[in-house]
Parts: C-alpha cells; sequence; structure tokens
C-alpha cells in the first residue's frame, strides 16, 4: 500500500493521508479504505460511500414570524443541529446497511454521537480497531 502523508499531526497523533487520490483522517482509516474498496471490487459490498453525514439533534431556531408582506420569516438561530460523520457506509450480503467508524481512540464527544445514531436512526456504529 503507498501511503502518502504531507499534513500536520493532529492533537491525537494522527496524520491525515492521501491515498488513491482520497484523504483520509489516519493510515488505519486509508487501510480500512483500502480493505473495503477490495470487497467491492470483489462484489462482496455494494454501496461503499465515504463521510457520511446523519442528523442526530436538529437546528434549534425562535419561532418564524410572518413578515409586513405576508411572507414567512425564519425564526432566529438558537442553536446549530449536530451531526455525526460516519467514515465508511456500505450494503453487506444480506442487504444490511453497515455504518464503520475507525477508532483509535473514543472521545466522549463520539460516545455520545454513537448512542444517539442508535437511539435517533436505530443505527449501531461498527467501531473498527484504529491499531493494527
Amino acid at each position: 500500500m503507498g501511503f502518502y502523508s504531507r499534513f500536520k499531526s493532529n492533537k491525537y497523533g494522527n496524520r491525515k493521508i492521501l491515498y488513491g487520490g482520497e484523504i483520509y483522517d489516519s493510515k488505519a482509516e486509508a487501510r480500512r479504505g483500502a480493505e473495503l474498496e477490495a470487497m467491492a471490487s470483489a462484489g462482496e459490498i455494494t454501496d461503499l460511500r465515504r463521510q457520511v453525514s446523519f442528523e442526530l439533534i436538529p437546528a434549534q431556531r425562535e419561532p418564524d414570524t410572518i413578515g409586513k408582506r405576508g411572507g414567512v420569516i425564519k425564526g432566529k438561530l438558537i442553536e446549530r443541529a449536530v451531526y455525526y460523520v460516519a467514515d465508511f457506509v456500505y450494503v453487506n450480503r444480506d442487504g444490511d446497511t453497515i455504518v464503520e467508524d475507525v477508532k483509535g481512540m473514543r472521545t466522549p464527544e463520539y460516545i455520545i454521537k454513537r448512542k444517539l445514531m442508535l437511539y435517533v436512526h436505530g443505527i449501531r456504529v461498527r467501531e473498527i480497531g484504529g491499531k493494527k
């Protein structure tokens, strides 16, 4: 595998990796991406996607108002929406949609978002260990 890194490390020690014309957040994620690409080429999985966003909590706004000319004016944004971005999403041979996240370290924010994925969308995130 030819990995090329020219990016600065983040606070967890991962470096962004350029592999196959795509930028990955870590070597482990690039390695898993290469494995999934091979599985897709062999027909073992379909509909492979990267960096898929799921809304967990919608944006919170003040109530809408009616303008002077009768149009609806959207309420002021109070809180932005919260999203979980999955590393990989694909469909396996059984027709199940699989959501994967390559993890070297489980942050408190990630754990909460993983739990919200199950609660809001009924999706269990499959964690792939980062260290090999």
